[in-house]
């Protein structure tokens, strides 16, 4: 890729990484499901006025907007509001490269390769060493409820990759319209909120907070991502989806100061190097067998 491709690629990542810090900030003021429907309806406003409606059934956007914005971001937003570390969450919910694979392999017949198989077991080893850490420290249900979020992840690649969108932002805008709602009223059961409206008047940082989750991060970020993967090979740009949690990771320890326990900090490792070995290693198979 050109410079200025790897630049844009790279500006991505610390985008989707720091949005991390937005949601702890959102969620701290306002209840999870709440800000997890404010962020759909404000990325959905704009674009379903500048993007038409994708070529597809409206069973594929619904079936879409409830499990990647419902369920996924409806998961990690309250594991984070129950204190899931930010950071943290933002590497373990990147076992969604693993649960679509599985989850392509069951609806598609798509079997994975050794190197996949390999970087999900030793990605699994990490996250079993961080919910032991973890389990001594602060409550499991967070933990588990952000790899739910990455199975929910998987899932909506898996409509996505069905439904075979003509316009992926307009898929993306379209769908988002279908979470509020839902959200809406699942925060009203359980949270306790009125309709769509917070307990009491949001701080400028949470409006701020989530503006950046609705806007750079759903609208700029995905664009971005799809313009390059449009110009580039998966093999490309996939890559620099790693940073991810380094930005993640990074954003919520000079911002909260958010800390790994040793046992934290090799589990992440392990995970961060399942994710390396299912990216690289798969590239490299795929190169050496064109070349055969």
């Amino acid at each position: 890729m050109p410079p200025g491709h790897i630049l844009l690629a790279i500006l991505v990542s610390a985008v989707y990484g720091t949005a991390f810090v937005a949601i702890k900030v959102a969620v701290t003021d306002i209840p999870p499901l709440l800000a997890t429907g404010y962020r759909f309806l404000f990325a959905a406003i704009p674009l379903v006025f500048f993007v038409r409606r994708p070529a597809i059934p409206a069973a594929y956007l619904i079936a879409y907007g409830l499990v990647q914005g419902g369920v996924m971001f409806g998961l990690i937003f309250t594991a984070i509001g129950l204190g899931m570390p930010p950071g943290l969450a933002s590497l373990v919910v990147q076992l969604q490269v693993f649960f679509t694979v599985f989850f392509a392999f069951l609806a598609f017949g798509e079997k994975p390769t050794r190197a996949e198989v390999a970087g999900a077991t030793i990605a699994l080893c990490g996250i079993v060493l961080i919910g032991w850490s973890n389990a001594s420290v602060s409550p499991v249900i967070p933990f588990l409820l952000v790899i739910a979020s990455g199975a929910a992840w998987g899932v909506a690649n898996i409509i996505a990759k069905a439904a075979k969108p003509d316009s992926m932002l307009g898929f993306i805008g379209w769908s988002s319209l279908v979470a509020p709602v839902p959200l809406f009223l699942l925060s009203m059961l359980v949270e306790g909120t009125a309709f769509g409206l917070p307990p009491s008047a949001p701080s400028g940082a949470t409006v701020l907070s989530v503006a950046y989750l609705a806007y750079p991060t759903t609208v700029f970020a995905f664009a971005a991502w799809v313009f390059l993967l449009r110009r580039h090979s998966a093999a490309a740009v996939t890559p620099y989806a790693l940073l991810i949690p380094v930005f993640g990771m990074t954003s919520t320890a000079l911002v909260f100061g958010e800390r790994l326990t040793p046992l934290s900090m090799t589990g992440s490792l392990l995970v961060f190097a399942g994710l390396a070995v299912h990216v690289f290693a798969v590239r490299f198979l795929k190169r050496r067998s064109r070349s055969v």
